[in-house]
């Protein structure tokens, strides 16, 4: 009996064509996954700022970005620049809130009123405050990804993008109206903009770059410190394919440095056309030597001349700090590094090491680390002098610097090296995923995990003002009833969410029965009454892993 013939399949032209290659689904598996990793930070974002009550400064930005849309002039926060305020007004003005132009109060005291005494709903109008910086925190990954794979490739650009959106302290603060990661990743965007500009078309990406460090500068005035970084990364681009042009190099570094101020400039417009500026209205205080003399200097509107002034008046501040269990008063150097080592997952501890080695080692990566490397360590310096110990968010742009240089370990010709890399890359995934929705509070593994951060650090490292709404929570269904001694250190009202508590620091400790909550930040600042109170109370619940409730 003849066996039939196996049927031929069809090997024309035409059928070659509908059959997708190998190589055309790698590149549509590409963007799925950028789309995937995307997704999940923008939901991790956003159900997180629908649950988490004002942190102590966004409303301040949340009353003086409403000022910017009714008031058109700067007023209020002159010691930001009014760009990140702009974006936070973006939401603002959907959210619609009524407005009272005849209040007159301190910044703080107009957040509370806009927030709580306006007619408002606290949490409509947070949520639409926070979603334009979540939009851009989400384009900035979109950064980190371009960024390295011009650099490696679209495999390590999935690594670096992975690493940004499972990072805690990007998905924390970029859940918040306030201005950290919108300048962080606004510096980023320059220094790949500059990258490109190194490999052609300098006319086109020079502007833009120097537009993008003008954003900066326009959100944050610790940005500052980056503009002579830039403007050399600038001559280098131009360097790079025309070695001995001295004054295109010089031409480079000026188109950026102008391009930055102007672009300062229009921010300041773009609030009030005629930049009506009154410094009597706000205490600016007087900066002499170096310091006042470069503020003078400075080509900007006497606005952002009188915030860098507010700034350093700040500066000159004796702040409260606490690290390890020890409470200082002023700033210790090493700060912010110990408190990257907690806050930072290990597995991208390692990843941002080995990126780094790598980027100075490998001669296929040495052009790229002036542009990874030296910003991100100019402006860590620079954080590292100030006299805030905080929190890492003064250091936020180094996850996003650090990302890029991590992608791009996976062009190490090693045969376990994309092995390692991408058993690093899910613990980090897991870890983060772990403390959701407790973002703020993050410490890795070896420290313990968030539950033990406020025993290391504090401030905007634990406890912020963000779970006064979950205590609202918890005290209705576990504690009904009961009289609550209440520490509460954050920009949020108790009574708005249906606290009725009681201030024990302002009666005897023999006074003070039955539930004392304290905010973390307060439980490492406390000393005297409170001191003793808290010695003589035992923890018996906490809530986000920022506030402890005792029992006495």
């Amino acid at each position: 009996m003849a066996t039939e013939p196996h049927p031929v399949l069809e090997t024309t032209p035409d059928a070659k064509r509908a059959r997708p290659s190998s190589s055309a689904r790698r590149r549509l598996l590409v963007p799925v996954l950028v789309a995937v990793l995307l997704t999940q930070m923008a939901v991790a974002m956003v159900t997180t700022a629908v649950r988490q009550t004002p942190t102590i400064d966004e409303p301040v930005y949340v009353a003086t970005a409403a000022g910017y849309l009714h008031e058109h002039r700067v007023r209020l926060n002159p010691e930001h620049p009014p760009l990140g305020k702009l974006v936070v007004a973006v939401g603002v003005a959907f959210a619609g809130p009524q407005v009272d132009p005849a209040f007159t109060g301190t910044q703080e005291a107009a957040g509370r009123h806009l927030l709580y005494e306006s007619g408002n709903d606290p949490w409509r109008l947070m949520l639409w405050a926070r979603l334009p910086v979540i939009a851009l925190t989400l384009l900035f990954g979109l950064v980190v990804f371009a960024f390295t794979r011009d650099l490696a490739g679209p495999v390590p650009a999935l690594t670096a993008l992975a690493l940004y959106t499972f990072c805690p302290d990007v998905v924390a603060h970029g859940s918040l109206a306030t201005l950290d990661v919108p300048a962080a990743g606004f510096l980023l965007t320059s220094v790949w903009l500059l990258w490109r500009a190194r490999a052609g078309r300098a006319r086109r990406y020079l502007p833009l770059a120097g537009a993008a460090l003008g954003a900066a500068l326009a959100t944050k005035m610790s940005t500052l410190p980056a503009v002579p970084v830039l403007a050399a990364l600038a001559a280098l681009s131009v360097c790079a394919r025309r070695p001995r042009d001295a004054r295109r190099a010089l031409l480079a570094a000026g188109v950026v440095t102008v391009t930055a101020v102007a672009f300062v400039w229009a921010a300041y417009l773009a609030v009030d056309p005629r930049l009506r500026w009154d410094p009597g209205a706000t205490h600016v205080p007087v900066v002499h030597g170096l310091r006042g003399h470069l503020v003078r200097l400075l080509p900007f509107p006497e606005a952002y001349r009188d915030g860098m002034r507010i700034q350093f008046g700040l500066e000159n501040r004796s702040w409260q700090g606490f690290l390890f269990g020890h409470r200082y008063s002023g700033a210790r150097w090493y700060y912010l590094p110990v408190a990257l080592v907690v806050k930072t997952p290990l597995g991208m501890l390692a990843l941002w090491t080995a990126g780094a080695v790598a980027m100075l080692v490998l001669r296929r990566l040495r052009p790229a680390a002036p542009y990874v490397l030296v910003p991100a360590a100019v402006l860590l310096a620079s954080a590292m002098t100030g006299s805030r110990d905080l929190g890492t968010r003064y250091a936020v742009f180094l996850p996003m610097f650090l990302a890029v240089a991590a992608g791009c370990v996976l062009t190490v010709r090693r045969r376990r090296a994309p092995v390692v890399v991408v058993a690093l890359a899910a613990f980090v995934a897991v870890s983060s995923l772990r403390t959701y929705p407790s973002y703020l509070p993050y410490s890795n593994e070896a420290f313990g995990g968030p539950a033990e951060t406020h025993l290391r650090l504090h401030d905007s490292n634990v406890d912020w003002g963000q779970d006064l709404g979950r205590l609202a929570d918890r005290l209705h269904d576990r504690y009904r009833g009961e009289h609550v001694w209440l520490v509460y250190k954050g920009s949020g009202v108790p009574a708005y969410y249906g606290i009725e508590s009681s201030d024990p620091r302002r009666v005897p400790p023999d006074e003070v029965h039955g539930l004392l909550v304290v905010s973390d930040s307060a439980v490492a600042e406390s000393r005297g009454g409170l001191g003793v109170l808290l010695r003589t109370s035992r923890p018996v619940d906490e809530v986000g892993h920022s506030i402890t409730l005792y029992r006495r």
